[in-house]
């Protein structure tokens, strides 16, 4: 794996903090519905399924995914719309009543701080904020290309007697504000009912093993190289898919492909995860505490992240996290995204695979931790 020399301008590109994100009020064609007015649409790598041409985007380069955010006040609803790639929520705070099916009627998941949701493909689904203040949903979109999204039926409906309409290259046009409806591009229409029909059903209890709570997680203190080692301590919890795990004993959640797996790293202060690269895309999304990374082993490109700031890191870049400032349970908590449904295969730095070796640990040949002393008693291939 060839190096990739992350500078500090690039570092400073690659840093999304909370204060840099920018609204869209007028991201899809509910913009104007009452209830559904008030919600504030985030894009933070890729353009997502926005369907305004004006949304910001603070990384517009392919990942592998793509990452947004829903803000929305109490009572305010996205509405029912179907995704044809994965959709991943992360409650970062709040309540959120999830529904789905066409018409919102085939079951309903109450969403609270901590949860990681994944929505299946190819059914409708919209969600309303019930808690008490401004709730935030993360998204995590699969694929560089989403196909964009179907409103349903009602939705599409509704939007038109406010003057929106949606053209089939995706173009939300506002009659309102002095839009001409095209001539030469045609304007979505409902879904017909045969292909409704056809879609999937999934009951409460199968939505629910798509749901990971804060108590569902599974830590394993031994899922690294460096567990052994000083400042090494960080313990992984996968969600979707197995990730950068070198625990062979631990499982994901969720097998599901998604095209990017997904972690939770939590760390007591002052450890974290030592020097360290691979060849996937990856970003990291602080849940809790205050985390600093240092790139290219290098202090000079060493970035202090907070609470739901993130950081884009390229393939080939040596990385190391630390957390600097635990949260209110004593750890901080990190999110791993990493792109592809294959295992993430880390390459240690030689003086983490060194000082793991004094310490009995190793990398066996299929890409898990091993004890030395079994390892050197196995014999060699011809």
């Amino acid at each position: 794996m060839s190096d990739t020399i992350v500078d500090t301008t690039e570092v400073q590109r690659r840093t999304i903090r909370r204060t840099d994100w920018v609204a869209c009020n007028a991201a899809f064609i509910d913009c104007r519905t009452p209830g559904s007015d008030l919600k504030e649409n985030y894009a933070f790598i890729g353009a997502g399924v926005s369907q305004n041409p004006n949304q910001y985007v603070n990384l517009t380069e392919n990942h592998g995914f793509n990452t947004g955010a829903a803000g929305m006040p109490n009572g305010i609803s996205n509405n029912l719309h179907l995704h044809f790639t994965a959709e991943v929520f992360i409650n970062l705070g709040g309540q959120f009543r999830l529904r789905w099916g066409v018409d919102g009627s085939q079951g309903e998941y109450v969403s609270t701080d901590g949860d990681i949701i994944t929505v299946p493909t190819w059914i409708f689904r919209g969600f309303t904020n019930e808690g008490p203040d401004e709730g935030l949903l993360y998204t995590v979109l699969g694929r560089d290309d989403t196909g964009g999204i179907i409103w349903g039926p009602s939705v599409l409906r509704e939007a038109e007697s406010y003057g929106l309409h949606l053209t089939a290259d995706n173009r939300l046009i506002d009659t309102v504000a002095g839009d001409v409806l095209p001539e030469d591009v045609a304007l979505i229409t409902p879904m017909q009912q045969k292909y409704i029909d056809d879609l999937t059903t999934y009951s409460v209890e199968e939505m629910r093993q798509r749901v990971v709570q804060t108590g569902d997680r599974r830590y394993s203190s031994n899922a690294l190289l460096c567990n052994a080692l000083p400042g090494g301590g960080a313990e992984i919890a996968l969600v979707i898919g197995y990730g950068m795990t070198e625990d062979r004993r631990q499982v994901p959640n969720i097998h599901e492909p998604h095209s990017f797996n997904l972690a939770w790293v939590r760390a007591a202060e002052d450890e974290g995860i030592l020097r360290h690269r691979h060849d996937k895309t990856q970003q990291l999304l602080v849940k809790s505490g205050r985390w600093e990374v240092t790139l290219n082993g290098d202090p000079a490109t060493t970035v202090e992240l907070g609470s739901a700031d993130a950081l884009s890191v390229p393939p080939g870049a040596w990385r190391a996290f630390r957390c600097i400032e635990a949260g209110e349970s004593g750890a901080g908590e990190l999110l791993v995204i990493n792109s592809g449904d294959d295992r993430v295969y880390l390459d240690w730095a030689p003086e983490v695979v060194d000082a793991a070796r004094d310490a009995d640990w190793t990398i066996d040949p299929n890409g898990y931790l091993a004890p030395v002393g079994v390892m050197i008693t196995a014999t060699e291939d011809d």
